[in-house]
């Protein structure tokens, strides 16, 4: 079957159909009345906002949030069928409306996303919007057809009975029809939520049942035999698309993209435009599901103006150009159930006019050198992983390069990272400082195909001094963010004209920061507040509590400090959630948990891997304690004997196990770490590497508090060589 149809190029059918269908911009247009009826709601809350003062004028702030209230809401926020939607700050209903957050420092009245869209159309209708390839050419979608696009993808969506309030689930890699079947979603009034390529079916069961999906779009047969194990689970779910690949044969309910766009042609325009008109901004358009420290995803409301405000303003902040100044060009390859991807590559896109070009699936295996050197990207983010695997493949090709290639290039990084360290970025630079990037510096930029990239963004996991340093060296300088899921991806960004080392950047305007319980060094846990904040998780009203208190501040359980220029830096986490190089969330007790049930041989075992490229584990194995000091002792315990017996092996002394090398105990712990990782719910939350300590952990070790909670930081820094041998 041919590639889908609709994505031919800027062909002249393509032209034909569309274009003429698409609606007329003169004054009587629905849309146009839309948008008139949507801006008097907007004046209305601007008018709130005039009538409310703001003494202080602050963006950033350590103290009271009482000055943020005065605008946004009342004192103790709740879910609370006492007060009116527009009321409340959270709801936990995908059907919910809340309050937003106006802030007098940054006003922006709310739009939809069809606003956004719509008003996109006058400034970049004809402006290319996709990039994909096809057969080795690079081939490009207009905003106009991207535009008509998403329409023809809502309605088609329609046709098979989208419910508002409803989701349509995505389980496929960044390709254009993600991104029309995402934004035809929300013009129809559904929610778009995103799902890992990676996630186990039972995953995938658990995310479309909660968010009672009608309709899942998945890229290919893989991915549609998952959905087809689980849809007897489903009650909501109605069809199945598929968009790279045929199915392997007709079944009912499953259709190719080409015959779900046809179904579109049923549903009338107007149909459509009723229910766009109907949107309002503080309603739910997308769900992002994340993880907390239990293991149980949790589903992150996030209206239409998080959205198209973060949109702007969080891209703004990150220095994102309009097209009618220049326009952005962005390589989409990391997942788009991911905030900061979605964000970044789909919406921020829309709002500015951006031009998305899609890698290759296999982009994180070696292909999207390949992909940047084609594009040029203009802008580019990577999780701290990605920038990692390029230092390391620099470092490959300068180490097998020749004595003089080798020198030039450590002394052309040597004199620019020490520049880059020293000066700002505005300042002259020295003779010797150009003439290395001239002759070294701007080649190796080429080859990584940065030779047009004016700005490089990391975010979804902190980064390594060393891996900051190296591109330094580079000239090539890291812009971070902060922000979680439940902000909508940046609350605090860096850019060109807002940057200093080792920080998570400024609060982006019109958001709040709090610091609460701050020690002497100034350090306490980030609490924020702002259009950014979601909705509330859905169908969790406990979690929701906690994550929001009664003043309505979202408490990120991180911790940091605040310099005098309001440069955030990021010191740790009140949870023990870990997050690996590559941005996962991963909550390690229910993994060690399972390890411990898989293996009745261990005492204790504790995931490794934030900041690391993948999870490993330290094991200790069960022993008798000394009776008079309660400290571990080197004989196994009868259970422990018993399951040695079991596998083949006489030991009966933690130090016969380790000191020898036991094969057969050494091998029935392999086999059960990989029936744990059969059942994880992706690839990231497996574990890769392992090692069995020589001694149980104890409090008079210090693994152990006194009331015997393990003090991870203390395990990190006495098993460090260990560890460190892991990676």
């Amino acid at each position: 079957m041919p590639k889908v149809l609709l994505l031919r190029s800027a062909s002249s059918v393509l032209r034909t159909v569309f274009l003429s269908r698409l609606p007329p911009r003169g004054p009587g247009c629905v849309h146009k009345l839309s948008f008139v009826r949507n801006l008097q709601y907007r004046q209305e809350v601007r008018l709130n906002v005039r009538s409310s003062s703001l003494t202080d004028g602050q963006t950033l702030s350590k103290e009271s949030p009482s000055h943020a209230l005065q605008l946004s809401g009342p004192e103790k926020a709740q879910d609370s069928p006492l007060h009116s939607p527009e009321e409340v700050l959270w709801t936990t209903q995908a059907d919910g409306r809340v309050r937003l957050r106006m802030d007098a420092s940054c006003p922006q009245l709310p739009y939809t996303v069809h606003q956004m869209f719509y008003e996109a159309l006058d400034k970049y209708g004809d402006l290319r919007a996709l990039g994909f390839k096809r057969q080795e050419t690079w081939e490009h979608i207009s905003y106009s057809q991207y535009y008509l696009l998403a329409r023809k993808a809502a309605k088609g969506f329609l046709k098979l009975g989208l419910e508002r309030a409803h989701s349509v689930a995505i389980l496929g890699f960044n390709a254009p029809e993600w991104f029309f079947s995402a934004v035809g979603t929300v013009f129809a009034g559904g929610i778009v939520t995103g799902i890992y390529t990676t996630s186990s079916p039972e995953a995938c069961q658990y995310i479309s049942h909660d968010c009672r999906a009608n309709i899942i779009v998945v890229d290919t047969q893989k991915q549609l035999e998952k959905i087809l194990k689980i849809w007897k689970h489903l009650p909501h779910l109605k069809a199945v698309v598929i968009y790279k690949e045929p199915p392997p044969q007709k079944m009912a309910n499953v259709y190719t993209m080409e015959e779900f766009m046809e179904l579109g042609n049923e549903v009338p325009e107007e149909a459509l435009d009723v229910i766009i008109n109907a949107q309002q901004p503080n309603q739910c358009c997308a769900l992002v599901y994340t993880s907390g420290t239990t293991g149980t995803p949790k589903g992150v409301m996030l209206s239409q103006d998080n959205i198209t405000w973060t949109a702007r303003y969080g891209s703004q902040a990150g220095d994102i150009q309009p097209a009618e100044v220049q326009q952005e060009v962005v390589v989409s390859y990391l997942p788009l159930s991911h905030i900061a991807a979605q964000i970044y590559d789909l919406w921020t896109g829309i709002q500015w006019g951006a031009q998305v070009c899609f890698a290759e699936p296999d982009a994180l295996k070696g292909s999207l050198v390949n992909t940047l050197r084609e594009v040029e990207p203009t802008s580019h983010m990577g999780v701290p992983r990605v920038w990692e695997k390029i230092m390391e493949r620099i470092q490959e090709v300068a180490a097998q390069s020749g004595f003089i290639r080798r020198k030039m290039l450590l002394w052309a990084m040597s004199v620019t990272l020490e520049q880059n360290l020293t000066c700002s970025a505005s300042d002259l630079k020295p003779f010797t400082t150009r003439l290395a990037d001239y002759l070294v510096l701007a080649k190796v930029r080429q080859a990584l195909g940065f030779a047009k990239c004016q700005k490089n963004f990391y975010g979804a996991a902190p980064m390594a001094a060393e891996t900051q340093h190296f591109f330094l060296g580079l000239n090539i300088r890291l812009y971070a963010g902060y922000g979680l899921s439940e902000t909508s991806g940046p609350h605090f960004m860096s850019s060109p004209c807002n940057y200093r080392l080792y920080s998570s950047g400024k609060v982006v305007p019109g958001c709040r920061v709090r610091l609460v319980n701050q020690d002497a060094e100034g350090i306490g846990e980030i609490c924020l507040w702002g259009r950014t904040i979601f909705m509330g998780y859905l169908n969790m009203e406990d979690k929701t509590r906690e994550a929001i208190d009664e003043e309505g501040w979202l408490h990120t359980g991180d911790t940091g400090r605040l310099d005098a220029d309001g440069f955030l830096y990021i010191t740790g986490r009140l949870k023990e959630l870990i997050i690996t190089a590559g941005g996962e969330n991963v909550p390690p007790v229910p993994i060690e948990e399972a390890v411990k049930m898989e293996l009745p041989i261990v005492s204790n075992a504790m995931l490794i891997g934030d900041q690391r490229k993948f999870l490993s584990m330290l094991l200790t194995l069960k022993c008798t304690l000394d009776p008079d000091t309660s400290d571990p002792t080197d004989n196994l315990t009868e259970q422990a004997v018993e399951f040695c017996q079991r596998v083949g092996s006489k030991a009966t002394t933690v130090s016969e196990i380790v000191g020898k090398k036991d094969g057969a105990v050494y091998q029935a712990i392999e086999e059960g770490i990989q029936r744990v990782n059969l059942n994880a719910a992706a690839r990231p939350y497996h574990i890769q590497k392992w090692a069995i300590l020589e001694r149980d952990f104890s409090i008079s070790g210090g693994e152990f508090g006194p009331t015997m909670k393990l003090k991870r930081l203390t395990v990190l820094e006495k098993y460090k060589n260990i560890i460190d041998s892991f990676y």
